[in-house]
């Protein structure tokens, strides 16, 4: 068995074990205690954020929790593991364009104060639609990522929904924007959440970075 194998194996026997709801925090002050690696999820509104979760863990509505009213603009911890071996953590949705100018701005100083200041926040994946590729909502998000120093994983959600060649327009042209960015990882995750393409490669990876 190779490492990847032990890796890729391991990280399936993770998640199929104990996830839990832990909490949600509306502010740095509600954050659980650092003591565990976080692996942080982040993408604009509709992006398949919730779908990608529940592939990545197996369950119907782990991320339920998470689009209850009043939990929108809130981080919700996850637990993985007995003992918690890592916590997912779901960022709320960016690119509300409706939202009122006073909720966009609590969101951004959330999101900006967690990033910077998470010691045990190992990385972030940042879902891109495949159907739209990087917009400016995105690419925004990757600005505040690379300011923060926080390494990132980019994911392509939603791969199922378009033709081959578009999907490999797209991968090309996310690449070459992911090279703009010093906090990027250089690897692009393809997925699609329906057919789970690409969640067993996700989950190991999740697993990989926790450890690091």
């Amino acid at each position: 068995m190779t490492e990847q194998d032990d890796l890729t194996e391991r990280a399936r026997v993770l998640f199929a074990g104990r996830i839990e709801f832990l909490k949600s925090a509306p502010s740095l002050q509600f954050l659980p205690d650092p003591d565990v690696p976080e692996i942080a999820f982040a993408g604009r509104s509709n992006v398949g954020k919730s779908s990608l979760l529940n592939a990545l863990t197996g369950r119907k509505s782990i991320a339920r929790t998470s689009v209850t009213p009043g939990r929108t603009q809130e981080l919700n911890f996850f637990e993985v593991g007995d003992p918690t071996a890592l916590r997912l953590v779901d960022m709320p949705g960016y690119g509300f364009a409706k939202a009122p100018l006073r909720v966009v701005e609590e969101w951004r100083r959330l999101i900006r104060d967690y990033l910077r200041g998470r010691q045990v926040l190992k990385r972030t994946l940042l879902l891109i639609d495949t159907r739209h590729g990087v917009k400016p909502v995105d690419a925004e998000m990757m600005k505040m990522l690379d300011e923060a120093a926080v390494s990132y994983r980019i994911v392509l959600t939603k791969s199922d929904k378009v033709k081959a060649s578009d999907l490999a327009a797209t991968l090309a042209s996310v690449e070459a924007e992911a090279r703009k960015h010093s906090a990027a990882f250089p690897v692009i995750h393809v997925t699609s959440s329906e057919y789970k393409i690409g969640i067993e490669e996700l989950r190991a990876a999740v697993l990989g970075d926790a450890e690091l």
